[in-house]
């Protein structure tokens, strides 16, 4: 921890962007318990709930191959600005969200928002190895998760206080609030980066990346692993499991908010405990670890006292993967691709959230228990490992440190 912070006084760019980062992720998680509470109390299906899911990661699959491009042509402080400014706007809008046939407006805004999140998110990562490198980028992208996992924790749990004691609405209007602060701040901030202007036309610009991609296939090949950690989109999930098994002992937003927050203990102090032990071969053994805690949940599901227990372990390894895949990436890329392999990067590891997501209300509307679904996503936890393991055999990666 001491070299966590250490880096942040020594690099006070990073220090504004990771403020910016923790206020706005903590008031993104009071409309995340928000929606899925408004949801179960409309009594909609497990396919509207695993839709919403979906929709939180699909935004960011369907811009990637514009935003890359674009990222690695405008300044990327005027387009975070833009990018948060769309948030507040249309977080906001949710308060007007009050019955089933407002579904369509819900849809529409939380593509929009986190299209706007996604991008954002996705321009940042593109800038963090422009100005930091080695060892500090890995640890920039480990406060980065730390800090989603820390939010992810308060935000969920404080905002389960809130949607259960004010409301639905208060809580809108607090996440809107937050993205306000956030807007100010990275205002006030100034960011110092060299642009390399390109006279590339835009589709040259994109075929130009699918070529760099063909002939750097461990680009491709990490990509795919970095994928893998989608598979822990587990938003559906729990909100199926608080509706099925739990409603009737807590109400409905304190046990998403207790759920979510409990696997985020295991996020925050995840990377603390294996920062220092991981390495390129060691990603194998967190894939493993992974899918047995996935495992360990399904077993204790029906529990809800163990199930928070077992979401603790659920979440130990999620950063560290992450991360951690993240920036084994962004080493072994070229700079002027950093824009468009992350957004293509971004894109599939979204869409492999997205796709997790959905199967979770389709499995659970065709008669699959929510144990037997958690049995197969640490199955392809598994897979995933044997994955990496076979692109560590086949390609020479460079070490992070």
């Amino acid at each position: 921890m001491k070299e966590y912070i250490s880096l942040l006084k020594s690099e006070p760019v990073l220090l504004r962007l990771s403020s910016i980062q923790l206020i706005s992720y903590f008031g993104a998680w009071f409309s995340n318990v928000a929606i899925y509470t408004l949801l179960l109390g409309m009594d909609v299906s497990a396919q509207v709930v695993a839709f919403v899911a979906m929709l939180h990661f699909l935004a960011g699959v369907v811009q990637a191959p514009i935003s890359g491009v674009v990222i690695d042509s405008v300044s990327p402080k005027k387009l975070m600005l833009s990018l948060i400014f769309i948030e507040i706007v249309a977080t906001f809008c949710l308060i007007f969200i009050t019955e089933i046939s407002d579904l369509w407006l819900l849809y529409i805004l939380i593509f929009l928002k986190m299209a706007a999140a996604s991008f954002y998110f996705t321009t940042e990562m593109s800038l963090l190895p422009k100005i930091l490198h080695g060892d500090k980028l890995q640890k920039a992208n480990e406060i980065h998760s730390i800090i989603w996992s820390l939010s992810y924790t308060l935000g969920m749990a404080i905002s389960g206080f809130v949607v259960y004691a004010l409301g639905v609405k208060v809580a809108f209007m607090l996440d809107a609030f937050m993205f306000v602060i956030a807007f100010y701040l990275l205002f006030k901030l100034e960011i110092h980066v060299i642009m390399h202007p390109t006279k590339e036309k835009f589709f040259t610009m994109v075929l130009d990346t699918f070529s760099y991609l063909k002939a750097t296939p461990k680009a491709l090949y990490l990509m795919v692993v970095h994928a893998f950690v989608g598979l822990t989109a587990f938003d559906a999930l729990v909100a199926l499991m608080v509706d099925q098994y739990y409603a009737s002992i807590i109400a409905t937003s304190l046990a998403l908010g207790l759920m979510h927050s409990a696997r985020a203990v295991g996020l925050v102090i995840g990377p603390v405990i294996l920062g220092k032990w991981i390495n390129n071969k060691r990603i194998i053994y967190l894939f493993i670890a992974q899918g047995l805690a996935v495992w360990f949940w399904a077993y204790m599901m029906h529990d809800f006292y163990l199930s928070l227990i077992a979401s603790v372990f659920v979440g130990f390894c999620t950063t560290t993967l992450w991360s951690y895949t993240y920036t084994l990436l962004q080493k072994n890329i070229q700079e002027k691709y950093y824009g468009r392999i992350v957004a293509y990067n971004d894109m599939m590891f979204l869409g492999s959230a997205a796709f997790t997501s959905y199967m979770i209300g389709f499995l659970a509307t065709h008669n699959f228990s929510l144990e037997y679904i958690a049995v197969i996503m640490g199955f392809v936890f598994m897979l995933g490992g044997l994955y990496y393991a076979w692109v560590l055999k086949r390609e020479k990666l460079e070490e992070i440190s």
